[in-house]
């Protein structure tokens, strides 16, 4: 019974931990598209003709308005949850790198952008010469995918890798994943906009290779916005991601803008900080000895770049005692055994006080060998605690 409480318990649990891992805006683009989509369900809304893209209507009646509410309704419920489901990884990811201003600016970029190569490419096949093709001025089409697809062009020119996952099926090149994307859609469901899908990677390319950087505002702009009284609500959020440094959520790593210029995601700069995210192996530095505190502390985690002097109370402990034991019970040749005992301990009785003596006789008087005792005082600094622990831990 026990093992089915944790299991009911850790679904919540798990399922909390995935959504406070999304940042701000992919996180509010998710819930106002299934808001969109619930509402109309429940109210019976399915009149999508007055607000999807469609050419003819927004050239002819200027009805610009379609650009945007075409992105943010859905016809189905798996339209809506895959689309959803698709932006979660890519959308988080370019947050993070971006911020949550500069991301929602991008997104709003990309469907202008889009819009505008779609509607020019319904003009040119209506009004071409050869052949007219009204359709896709006709053509009336809902949905985050063509954003969608222009995020997984930036997403695979940013991340560098060679191959791409198709489904978990098989692999293709990076640079063909996307076109192998809007052949298979278009292949598994007929009713998917083909012109909407293909703008938003031609839009994709364009930011990837700079042709939208005259677009793109400078770090001025977007710590003016984060600093707004109209947002300091949504930058006070947990999640929220600022573009220009620090992390009030201290989880999710931010995009540095310090000595950015105004291209935003040119691609150097975007794999520069991107390389910045990189773990590098640390170096450790060789500390600087204070003539104040001439003790023998060590930094932790810098032991192995430390020279250790030759003077004998740095020897290692250990080696120490085990060379004063072999010596002291060393059966043949004893004179020289005793000779190398009294060289070792010497430099010691030369220069220790009364009360280092003292401190001998009393760890003698407790049962402890005296040459082992004189190399624990040595090594404890006279600290007759000190010793004590060392001789014990000998013994154990």
């Amino acid at each position: 019974m026990r093992s089915n409480i944790v299991t009911e318990a850790g679904l919540p649990t798990r399922v909390g931990q995935w959504w406070e891992g999304i940042p701000f805006l992919t996180s509010a683009i998710m819930i106002i598209c299934g808001t969109i989509y619930l509402v109309c369900l429940l109210v019976g809304y399915d009149s999508f003709v007055e607000i999807c893209f469609l050419p003819v209507a927004i050239l002819s009646q200027f009805q610009v308005y379609r650009i945007f509410t075409s992105v943010l309704f859905h016809g189905s419920l798996l339209h809506v949850l895959f689309n959803m489901l698709a932006l979660v990884p890519l959308g988080s990811e370019l947050e993070r790198i971006m911020g949550s201003i500069r991301m929602l600016y991008l997104t709003i970029l990309l469907a202008i952008s889009n819009a505008i190569i779609h509607l020019f490419i319904a003009v040119v096949m209506a009004h071409n010469p050869l052949h007219h093709y009204d359709n896709p001025m006709n053509e009336c089409a809902i949905g985050f995918s063509g954003i969608l697809f222009s995020l997984i062009v930036i997403e695979t020119s940013l991340s560098g890798i060679q191959s791409r996952s198709v489904f978990g099926l098989f692999s293709v090149p990076a640079q063909w994943y996307v076109w192998i994307l809007l052949v298979v859609f278009q292949l598994l469901m007929t009713n998917v906009s083909f012109l909407g899908h293909l703008c938003g990677i031609v839009s994709g390319f364009a930011y990837t290779y700079g042709l939208l950087n005259f677009l793109l505002p400078g770090t001025p702009f977007y710590s003016a916005m984060e600093s707004s009284s109209l947002l300091s609500s949504c930058v006070r959020r947990p999640k929220f991601i600022l573009c220009t440094g620090g992390n009030p959520s201290a989880q999710l790593p931010t995009y540095s803008g310090q000595n950015t210029v105004t291209n935003g995601l040119a691609f150097p700069n975007v794999w520069r900080n991107l390389s910045s995210w990189m773990p590098r192996r640390d170096v450790v530095t060789e500390p600087q000895q204070d003539s104040r505190f001439p003790g023998r502390g060590r930094t932790l985690g810098s032991v192995q770049n430390q020279t250790v002097p030759v003077d004998d109370s740095e020897f290692n402990l250990q080696t120490r005692l085990l060379d004063m034991s072999a010596a002291h019970h060393q059966s043949s040749d004893g004179r020289q055994n005793n000779t190398a005992v009294v060289d070792r301990a010497t430099p010691i009785q030369n220069q220790r006080p009364v009360a280092f003596d003292a401190a001998i006789q009393k760890l003698v008087s407790m049962g402890f060998e005296k040459t082992q005792v004189e190399v624990a005082l040595a090594a404890a600094d006279g600290d007759v605690n000190i010793a004590v622990e060392i001789l014990m831990s000998q013994k154990e």
